[in-house]
């Protein structure tokens, strides 16, 4: 038995001696510490065993709940996904299944295809060229640190933070992105994200509070007052039934969306709307 520890944790010790090699793009950590306690590999349990994450990366992420992984993807793709959203707001392309969300406060009669009245197009599974990004070796790379090397993309999402209208509508709230998510468990869904231009807290920018990854589930509901990123998942999650919890009411403004575009008559759920939006982008198809 002792035999068998032993070589549990020279297997462990090996995965941690790994390391990019020189010139490569690393996680930074932002200006948050980490905490003097002690961690053991075997305490983990947001991150899998790697060698791409440092120990102190892990650390971090244990304690903190994000990453900050500067420069991951090249200049050259953001502009091509920049293209691509102005085309989308041009009504230049029609992905299948795309939903594109604009201003609420901006008239109809004054609404001209721009990127200045989209606030978010979601759901870009069918668009081969802003799927792309959640292709991306860079980004899969650090994908399967938390997930494992069978990678579902889950949710796909392109945020645009035109000038606010006066009305306070390009706020968007806090939130828990499990609340929307009808599949566990938890610890193997991550989401990457990545800013399009140069960001501030003057131009609004992600937030997220360290931490929080550790809490409960939350009930949600929308606020009283009126980046191109994508959710991935371990193929080897399931899907749960939300009825008769807090996720139930997502669940329903879901499917009734649903209804409202594509005109479904059969009875479906939120599963299904999830199952339809799923892509494997690396590894075996499992569960999901």
């Amino acid at each position: 038995m002792e035999q068998l520890r032993a070589a549990a944790r020279l297997q462990i010790v090996l995965g941690h001696l790994g390391r990019p090699s020189a010139g490569a793009v690393v996680a930074h950590p932002t200006s948050g510490t980490i905490s003097s306690a002690s961690f053991h590999p075997q305490q983990f349990q947001y991150t899998l065993d790697n060698n791409v994450l440092t120990l102190e990366q892990r650390k971090f992420y244990e304690e903190n709940g994000f990453l900050v992984i500067k420069n991951l993807v090249p200049d050259a793709d953001i502009q091509r996904f920049r293209n691509e959203f102005e085309k989308i707001c041009r009504k230049e392309v029609k992905p299948l299944g795309l939903t594109v969300m604009r201003d609420v406060t901006i008239s109809k009669s004054e609404y001209a295809p721009s990127e200045k009245m989209i606030t978010k197009v979601q759901d870009f599974q069918e668009d081969k060229e802003l799927f792309r990004y959640c292709t991306l070796p860079e980004i899969l790379k650090y994908v399967e640190c938390f997930t494992g090397p069978n990678i579902m993309a889950m949710h796909t999402m392109l945020i645009n933070k035109p000038p606010d209208s006066g009305k306070k509508t390009s706020r968007h709230p806090l939130h828990q992105d499990l609340h929307y998510f009808p599949f566990r468990p938890s610890d193997l869904i991550v989401c990457a994200w990545t800013a399009m231009e140069h960001i501030s807290r003057n131009n609004g920018c992600l937030v997220v509070l360290p931490g929080t990854h550790k809490g409960s589930l939350k009930p949600h509901d929308y606020p009283k007052w009126e980046a191109i990123s994508c959710h991935f998942a371990s193929a080897d999650c399931h899907y749960i039934d939300v009825k008769g919890t807090s996720q139930e009411n997502i669940e329903k403004e879901v499917v009734g969306i649903a209804h409202k575009f594509f005109g479904a008559e059969n009875s479906v759920n939120l599963k299904d709307i999830w199952m339809f939006r799923a892509r494997l982008v690396k590894g075996e198809r499992t569960n999901l």
